[in-house]
């Protein structure tokens, strides 16, 4: 039988609990933020300062110096990095839609509805299922939706389902397309692979699929994280693989084998979003923000968010 759950704790009680564990708290600073925040969701972030045990456990005392302000400003850096990180979702989610939908398009608009466009592993019956979800869902609120509903008997072509499609939709379809049809739309997107470069597994494994299918799969996980407010810094998501992409000199920076912090997410969002939005500021806000917020920080590390040593402040 599991233990009990803890009651709830006032403010005041985290305040003395915070305290008694050897933060130095403001009370009036940690009153607004427990308040309207609270503890649960702030204890990510003073987590880094609470001490280690001899075992490698972390132990409810903090080490000397840890500030309830400086869990503030980590907390206030994540959410302005989680905003930014947004915005640029933005411009993949919607250069991806296009990518794709071009590549269906070509020899017919409805050609999403044939099962051999795609490859044999893919689960063409559940996509067309989670399709004809996002229609209803978009239904009485899309004038298009609408339009080709009532004038063309339900058959929609692909440019104006595109625009109900959730970025998991765009990224699962994506997988779901023959190599040549990945291996292109990688290629527009400025993802040209050295296969010489790779080992012989490695190039059998970027032939078979593109790269970009798995960086598109974890790219989706954190456009989730940002759509739910959820922690960016000191995450760990799904790992994607980093060889083929670190055969191009504007990756090389992504760590060997695979990345799962958010460094890796910034790079290849930040060359991606070069291609599909040239003279974008974007890659210099995303590093102005990481070099004078975040790494100014004492309860932040480098590898905390995945960056290498020689990291130039630049993306």
């Amino acid at each position: 039988m599991g233990e009990p759950i803890k009651q709830a704790a006032t403010v005041s009680q985290h305040i003395k609990l915070l305290r008694s564990r050897g933060m130095e708290v403001a009370p009036e600073l940690a009153s607004r933020w427990l308040r309207y925040v609270s503890y649960y969701r702030l204890s990510a972030y003073w987590y880094p300062a609470r001490l280690l045990t001899h075992d490698g456990v972390r132990d409810d005392a903090f080490r000397s110096g840890t500030r309830f302000s400086d869990a503030v400003s980590l907390y206030e850096s994540d959410r302005k990095l989680r905003t930014l990180v947004h915005d640029g979702m933005e411009r993949i989610e919607i250069a991806m839609r296009t990518r794709v939908g071009e590549a269906l398009v070509t020899t017919d608009p409805l050609s999403y509805t044939d099962p051999s466009r795609f490859r044999p592993s893919f689960d063409h019956q559940r996509w067309m299922s989670t399709l004809a979800k996002r229609v209803a869902r978009a239904g009485r609120s899309n004038e298009a939706i609408r339009h080709y509903r009532d004038k063309y008997d339900d058959k929609f072509p692909f440019w104006v389902l595109a625009e109900v499609l959730d970025f998991a939709d765009i990224s699962r379809l994506y997988e779901g397309l023959p190599a040549a049809d990945q291996r292109l739309i990688a290629e527009d997107l400025g993802i040209i692979i050295n296969l010489g470069m790779l080992s012989k597994h490695q190039r059998r494994k970027a032939k078979l699929q593109s790269p970009l299918v798995r960086w598109m799969e974890q790219l989706t996980i954190v456009r989730n994280h940002c759509a739910h407010h959820a922690r960016l810094w000191n995450k760990s998501f799904a790992p994607a693989p980093t060889a083929a992409l670190r055969t191009l000199p504007e990756f090389i920076t992504l760590p060997q084998g695979q990345s799962e912090k958010i460094f890796g997410v910034i790079t290849v969002m930040a060359n991606l979003i070069r291609v599909t939005s040239p003279g974008t500021t974007w890659p210099s806000k995303v590093a102005a923000l990481i070099h004078n917020e975040f790494l100014t920080n004492p309860l932040v590390s480098p590898t905390s968010m995945g960056l290498p040593e020689d990291w130039s402040l630049s993306f």
